[in-house]
């Protein structure tokens, strides 16, 4: 069985300004987890897809998206990362009322969490190109071979098809789920990039008015507008806290 990012979540400086900015951005309804209000859900219609938090006083991160991969068994998940090469960063933890967690990265250091939830509850069905979810993934990977080969053995995750980028190598289109089709891809990362990492694209109904909100609202764009095979429309940018994102939109 293929294992899926199912969850993103980011860690900021500024958790209520990032609420702010991507509720008018993207359209997502917000929701604090707990009274304690240091955790917000994010929501498209009723079904939560992420989360805004604080960066932990403990993580020496800059702000930034992450996914979580969801796992059965993440102990076991997390002991069979390090032994393909990966790092644990923060070992199997409980998240009491969610689940059971992992910070792991894979053998080119893009970090990502894995997550066994504590309840098989259902969520409403969400469709991949619905606005405000996540409609494509990708990993700008230290080596992208190495990462295909890493995360097909570990997750299922298979190569679909591939589109040649000249010196950058192959985009390796995934399926990341049980569909077989494309939902993601893999590249090696631009030399402008630091780190190797994955990136969220979060779909919009119109590129050119989502992009008017981002700058309106403190946000940059770093790349695009551009048109990408299919059709669509994706920029990518970054929000007011400096966190890397990206939308995508069935028109300008």
């Amino acid at each position: 069985m293929t294992q899926s990012f199912f969850w993103y979540e980011l860690m900021t400086t500024d958790p209520k300004a990032a609420t702010a900015f991507y509720t008018a951005v993207v359209g997502w309804t917000p929701q604090s987890f707990d009274e304690s209000g240091s955790y917000t859900v994010v929501n498209v219609g009723e079904r939560g897809i992420g989360g805004i938090m604080a960066i932990p006083a403990e993580a020496s991160l800059p702000p930034c998206w992450v996914g979580y991969i969801h796992s059965t068994d993440v102990d076991a998940d997390a002991e069979a990362v390090k032994a393909a090469g990966g790092s644990v960063y923060r070992p199997p933890s409980d998240l009491p009322g969610v689940g059971r967690f992992a910070v792991l990265a894979d053998p080119g250091g893009a970090m990502f969490m894995m997550l066994q939830p504590s309840t098989s509850g259902d969520m409403p069905p969400l469709g991949n190109e619905a606005a405000g979810n996540v409609g494509w993934r990708e990993l700008y990977a230290a080596d992208g071979q190495q990462a295909m080969d890493f995360y097909g053995r570990q997750f299922g995750w298979k190569q679909v098809d591939a589109m040649d980028m000249g010196a950058m190598g192959p985009y390796r289109l995934c399926s990341m789920d049980d569909t077989g089709l494309a939902s993601g891809a893999i590249m090696n990362k631009p030399e402008q990039v630091p780190q190797a990492a994955s990136a969220f694209y979060f779909n919009v109904p119109s590129i050119d008015a989502a992009v008017e909100t981002v700058t309106r609202g403190g946000g940059q764009i770093i790349m695009g507008p551009h048109e990408v095979p299919g059709g669509s429309w994706i920029v990518n940018a970054l929000d007011p806290q400096g966190a890397h994102f990206a939308l995508v939109a069935p028109r300008r």
